[in-house]
Parts: structure tokens; C-alpha cells; sequence
């Protein structure tokens, strides 16, 4: 490749071997993320249902209100619950994996702060947690 060099590039060349400024050395820039930790996450295990959806709810407002954009809801699998042995409750309504989805679905004020649950999540037999993105303040 014989590409000439103009003379405006030599004459800009010269002027910065010459100078005392140097190139601003991006490797020693100290990253910064633009924006906070987004994700807050909440571990519900040993929780009853009616305690687990007063604390979810609580919990997802206070994230709102912190600017938090992603709430990672650990519910367990349900693998152990002995609700399963119990033929007057709801298998899957009874189990929190299940039933906290479910309230926050159903609960028109939550709803209208969150973007999506991700219902994938809540599904997949080898999850015990699952993920409910928050519209931004």
C-alpha cells in the first residue's frame, strides 16, 4: 500500500511530536457506570404467604422509589413444601414460586410500576427466583 501522506497530515504530525501535550491516556481513566446498582434482591424463603406478598409488595415500591430498574425475587423451588401433601390447597397457588408471581400480577398499584415479570423464570422447574423489571421514576 503506497498511500502518500498529505502535507496537512505531516504538518498536524510535526506539531504533535513538537508540543508538550500528549494524548490523554485512557487506560488510567477511572470507568464509571452512569447510573447506580439497579438490582435489589430479596430472598423469601421460610416466609408464609401472606407475609411473603406483604413483603414483596413493600419491598417493591421502596426499590421504585430508590431508582432501582431490576428485583431479583428468590422464592425457592417449592420442592420441600409440605403443601403439596395438603389435597384443600392449591398445589401451585400454595407454593410461594407461584404465588408471588401471582400477587404482583393481580396487584393493580404494583402493576403500575413495573415494566414486566419474567414469567420464563417463574416456569422453569430448575429456578427458584425470578426477576421483575421496574419502570424507571
Amino acid at each position: 500500500m503506497n498511500k502518500k501522506i498529505s502535507e496537512k497530515d505531516k504538518k498536524a504530525w510535526e506539531k504533535f511530536v513538537n508540543s508538550r501535550e500528549r494524548i490523554h491516556n485512557k487506560d488510567n481513566q477511572k470507568i464509571e457506570k452512569s447510573f447506580p446498582n439497579i438490582e435489589k434482591s430479596i430472598d423469601l424463603h421460610g416466609y408464609t404467604l401472606l407475609d411473603a406478598n406483604t413483603e414483596i409488595e413493600k419491598f417493591i415500591f421502596e426499590c421504585y422509589e430508590k431508582g432501582s430498574t431490576t428485583v431479583n425475587i428468590i422464592t425457592g423451588k417449592g420442592s420441600r413444601s409440605k403443601n403439596k401433601d395438603d389435597p384443600y390447597q392449591a398445589k401451585d397457588l400454595s407454593i410461594l414460586k407461584y404465588s408471588v408471581p401471582n400477587f404482583i400480577n393481580e396487584n393493580k398499584e404494583l402493576m403500575k410500576i413495573i415494566l414486566k415479570i419474567d414469567f420464563d423464570l417463574v416456569n422453569s422447574p430448575s429456578k427458584g427466583n425470578f426477576l421483575v423489571y421496574l419502570k424507571k421514576k
